[in-house]
């Protein structure tokens, strides 16, 4: 599983830690913003679709180029270019899809529900590349997503927030 992994852990974690931030930075700006859960809903799941094909297809031509300019050289390429964009892309769409579970099934404490999915999303799968992969310092590798995770989020919602302020949301 190892080998498995290792080949396409960079597209799986990309695809996956993108999807989370990616996904709650829409969410924390429009909640900064002070805006419905409904708009928070239908921004949340545009970007996911929209940033996840984008991501998957992103894969997809870097990969394709990246195969190209070997080729080019004579070296040989052997991965699949369709493998890490579906990869990518399923990753993102998946753990992307997290941080909209609170709002999708309600509840007054949406956004600190949505916080800690969020945070306990990121520090699984930053972990799960130190537990499963690397066999090391799993706890160290879901600290760093998780604070990278957390400043984006912090971000997006002192943006969301002061836009909100400026124009009278």
């Amino acid at each position: 599983m190892r080998k498995i992994l290792g080949r396409y852990i960079k597209d799986i974690i990309y695809g996956a830690n993108d999807g989370i931030v990616t996904t709650f930075a829409v969410v924390a700006g429009s909640v900064g913003a002070g805006l419905s859960v409904r708009v928070i809903l239908i921004l949340g799941f545009a970007s996911l679709l929209a940033d996840g094909f984008s991501m998957g297809a992103g894969n997809y031509l870097g990969s394709r180029s990246e195969r190209e300019v070997m080729r080019a050289d004579g070296v040989a390429y052997s991965k699949s270019v369709v493998t890490p964009a579906f990869l990518t892309f399923f990753s993102f769409i998946l753990a992307g899809s997290i941080p909209l579970l609170p709002f999708i099934f309600g509840g007054g404490e949406s956004f600190g529900l949505g916080i800690a999915t969020t945070g306990a999303a990121l520090f699984v799968v930053g972990s799960s590349l130190g537990a499963l992969v690397l066999h090391r310092h799993w706890v160290l590798w879901g600290l760093e997503m998780l604070l990278i995770g957390g400043t984006a989020s912090t971000i997006a919602y002192g943006i969301g927030y002061l836009i909100g302020k400026v124009i009278g949301v």
